[in-house]
């Protein structure tokens, strides 16, 4: 027969809980943050995606990357207007996976359409400039992604990495304008998006120059927790 497991009481007497509520939220997000890649994995593998299935895999994972981009970008003034504090705390992971799926968005080009071979990604991009859009939307979130930790933090200064994070608005932007500029025609969904961005700039330029109460707050892709 085993021992029985004895669980030491908190500080102030309580029994502590074995996952945080904080940890189980961050459980859940992460779970339905890939659950849209298992889906469309799931339709590949069932043929359900019609004649062109990279076209589908392609526009599904730049669809996700802007998504988590404006989702991310939305949880400061959604905080702030609700306020519901506890949201700054899957800030990070949200904007995390906006580069996840970014990366596999690019690689996805990089690996099927120009089939690894890098010298032919050059000419590809200067005659067709949404192409170009893109990976400087990418770019933008390499440097957000690279110092989202908080050892970068701390070397990089308060305010110098607040003011690299600001880059995620032009990231933002950047998406927006690839997105509307490969769909041509139907421009209703990159037009959405860009609305959402425009509002959220709009809020962001409004508490910097608007008489408001001081804050400690940053607005970044990839913040502390």
């Amino acid at each position: 027969m085993s021992s029985p497991t004895i669980t030491k009481a908190a500080p102030d007497g309580r029994t502590p809980k074995s996952m945080s509520d904080t940890q189980f939220a961050k459980l859940v997000i992460f779970v339905n943050s890939l659950l849209p890649l298992g889906l469309v994995f799931w339709d590949l593998a069932n043929k359900r995606v019609g004649a062109n299935p990279l076209e589908v895999f392609t526009r599904t994972t730049g669809m996700l990357t802007l998504t988590f981009l404006t989702v991310t970008l939305a949880i400061t003034p959604v905080r702030k207007i609700f306020a519901f504090n506890p949201l700054i705390k899957v800030r990070r992971m949200l904007g995390l996976f906006a580069f996840f799926y970014g990366l596999i968005h690019l690689v996805t080009y990089v690996w099927f359409d120009r089939g690894l071979n890098l010298a032919s990604v050059f000419p590809d991009v200067a005659g067709r400039p949404f192409i170009l859009i893109g990976m400087l939307a990418f770019l933008l979130m390499v440097p957000l992604a690279v110092t989202s930790t908080d050892n970068m933090l701390k070397r990089l200064g308060g305010k110098r990495w607040r003011n690299l994070h600001r880059v995620t608005y032009a990231a933002a932007v950047a998406g927006v304008v690839h997105y509307w500029m490969l769909v041509k025609s139907d421009t209703r969904i990159p037009l959405t998006f860009g609305f959402i961005v425009f509002v959220l700039l709009g809020y962001r330029l409004l508490m910097k120059y608007a008489p408001a109460r001081p804050t400690t707050a940053t607005n970044s892709l990839f913040p502390r927790d």
